[in-house]
């Protein structure tokens, strides 16, 4: 249509601008949607109206619509000042945050005419936003997000306190898209989205947000709404949390005129334990006494334990703390001196501990260290005399068997005894000088408190420690470095290694036997280390044929009878010929074929045979490095059995 208007006839132009606006007038008072205001001018050219009257029709109807949208535009901003009142009214009376920002959502959504709206809050500790409350959202991942600051379009403003907003969030690639944002935004549908900063002062708190589930363009005005939306959801949460922080203000008030009001009781509590605890220092008491006289101040059971009984957790964290610390309905109070744990005070079924009472029992726990320290300055007396009895049997002086006996007897030590002498060394890495000799000093101190509980003896020597301990029936002298080292690294915190000698039995009938069984664990001490097995205790029968090597006694026939001791003892049984089929059968290059060219027997034979053999040995015995130690043990089973013809 042309923008002028063609001059219409006299007769029918006085009537035509008033007759023409009457319509849309009727219009805008019932409130028609937009599209029926075409209606008018469809009808007057169905009526075949000439274009004078079109062109009027088109003029009351533009100046009509604009009418209609001044109108939307002012019942818009009428609803939107409504809401914003009555959500800063709800501020007014705030009692429950969550429905506040309940309601701050609600009407976001409703104002904005989205399928959704949602409110995510900064968590300062994870350093990242997360989901607080949703209107509209159906898919439970959404409703659990987390985004990483920068991530998104929500982390994107939450890291930089401006708004955002996109058509269609997974097309737009201004945004850090992540797996599990996307994966939450695509469970709910969610296309356009519009998100602004929460702000207190120049802190961005978290964000609010509008979307869709259609692609749309939020205009300006909306976004200026959110942002207004977003103001008031950020006053309720400073004021809720001024809220809290008064509560919590009244309360310790409160718990602290509570404190007032007892502290004449407490006090003398205190100083009846403070006399007690003296009293038994003063006369020589033991740690069991300590917790009796505690059990009794605390109304409970308190007792004294070893820190390996003792709840390795809960031990930890006291003696990093400093304060007993709570298990389950026990206390546990670490008893430790120079970062050395020595036990734990158990507190047993009294969960309710108020601070006074804590307090006793940390202090019945310092109390209890200073006695053991105490019982140990007596103790190291007697260990120094172990340590210079072994080192009298390892520098194999010339001494009176009887002598040594007497001397070992009174440390309750018997040297007629099997023995296994073990070496142990710390593994520290970047430690310095005195760091290392400290850790040296705790790994002799734990070896002498272990040689003394075993009837054994321990002595500093060579940077580590070597151990003199008896071995009890049944048990390797592999068990025994095994459990030595276990046993020492978990008393100082440390990596231990330790080597041990085969057992030895008589240490005062030849002077260098201990001198010689000490050489022996110190290279099987060695041998771990190369291997890479810091942290592990073992001896020379652990090594397999490498044991032939690191032994001093050379126990060919234990190591040919731990390799094939099962074949040899099956041929002398059953009088068949297993050994002679592997020895031919590694000769052959391991090929059955060869093998019973060699033995004139059937291939089928060689077979069954080599089955068998697989079911005495076991099913790796090919295995490289066992197939090696098989035929070094056939090759000195043949020197020390002559071939049989």
């Amino acid at each position: 249509m042309s923008p002028h208007r063609p001059h219409s006839s006299a007769a029918s132009a006085p009537a035509a601008p008033a007759d023409a606006q009457a319509p849309f007038l009727e219009l805008l008072a019932r409130g028609a949607s937009a599209d029926a205001y075409e209606q008018p001018v469809l009808l007057a050219r169905a009526e075949g109206r000439g274009p004078a009257w079109i062109a009027a029709l088109e003029d009351a109807k533009r100046l009509a619509l604009g009418v209609r949208e001044e109108m939307e535009g002012r019942r818009r901003r009428e609803a939107e000042l409504s809401a914003l009142f009555e959500t800063a009214h709800d501020l007014a009376g705030l009692r429950d945050l969550d429905a506040v920002l309940q309601a701050i959502v609600q009407r976001a959504r409703s104002l904005l005419g989205t399928d959704v709206a949602y409110l995510t809050l900064n968590d300062p500790v994870r350093g990242d936003t997360y989901m607080r409350v949703t209107e509209g959202s159906v898919a439970a991942r959404f409703q659990q997000l987390r985004l990483g600051m920068g991530e998104g379009l929500g982390g994107l403003v939450a890291q930089t306190a401006r708004p955002y907003v996109t058509d269609d969030y997974g097309k737009d690639l201004r945004f850090q898209h992540t797996r599990t944002i996307d994966a939450g935004v695509g469970d709910e549908g969610l296309v356009a989205i519009l998100g602004v900063p929460l702000m207190l002062g120049p802190h961005v708190i978290g964000v609010l947000y509008a979307a869709d589930r259609r692609a749309r363009v939020f205009a300006r005005e909306e976004i200026a709404l959110l942002g207004s939306f977003a103001a008031l959801a950020a006053a309720a949460i400073d004021t809720a949390n001024l809220l809290t922080e008064t509560r919590e203000a009244l309360g310790e008030l409160e718990r602290a005129n509570e404190i007032i009001r007892d502290r004449s009781g407490v006090i003398e509590r205190a100083s009846d334990v403070h006399d007690r605890l003296a009293e038994l220092v003063l006369r020589g008491g033991g740690v069991h006494d300590v917790a009796a006289a505690v059990s009794q101040v605390l109304d409970g059971t308190v007792e004294f334990t070893d820190a390996e009984a003792a709840p390795a957790e809960a031990l930890e964290a006291s003696r990093a703390d400093g304060h007993a610390v709570r298990r389950g309905e026990d206390w546990i109070a670490a008893v430790a001196a120079g970062g050395e744990l020595l036990g734990a005070l158990v507190l047993r079924g009294h969960p309710g501990l108020d601070p006074v009472d804590q307090r006793t029992l940390e202090r019945a726990a310092m109390v209890t260290s200073l006695l053991l320290l105490a019982r140990r300055s007596a103790s190291e007396a007697e260990q120094r005399v172990r340590g210079e009895l072994l080192d009298d049997l390892l520098d194999a002086r010339d001494r009176d068997p009887r002598v040594l006996r007497e001397r070992a007897a009174r440390l309750h030590a018997d040297l007629e005894a099997r023995h296994v002498v073990l070496a142990a060394r710390l593994e520290q890495g970047g430690a310095d000088a005195e760091q290392q000799a400290a850790a040296r000093r705790r790994l002799w101190s734990a070896a002498n408190h272990l040689a003394a509980t075993r009837q054994g003896l321990a002595a500093a020597r060579d940077g580590g420690t070597v151990l003199l301990l008896p071995l009890d029936s049944g048990a390797t002298a592999s068990d025994l470095a095994a459990h030595v080292a276990g046993r020492l690294g978990a008393a100082i915190h440390e990596t231990v290694t330790v080597g041990a000698s085969a057992p030895v039995g008589s240490l005062t009938t030849r002077a260098d036997t201990a001198a010689v069984a000490y050489a022996e664990a110190q290279r099987c001490l060695d041998a771990l280390r190369l291997l890479g097995r810091a942290g592990e205790g073992a001896a020379a029968e652990d090594f397999g044929f490498l044991g032939l090597l690191l032994a001093d006694s050379r126990d060919v026939g234990g190591f040919v009878s731990r390799t094939i001791g099962e074949l040899v003892g099956y041929d002398e049984r059953r009088g068949t010929d297993l050994v002679r089929t592997l020895d031919a059968y590694f000769a052959s290059g391991m090929s059955p074929a060869r093998t019973k060219d060699a033995l004139h027997v059937h291939v089928n034979t060689v077979a069954q045979r080599l089955e068998r053999i697989g079911r005495l040995l076991g099913p790796d015995w090919q295995s490289p490095a066992r197939s090696l130690e098989i035929q070094l043990a056939l090759r000195l089973h043949r020197l020390a059995i002559p071939e049989r013809r």
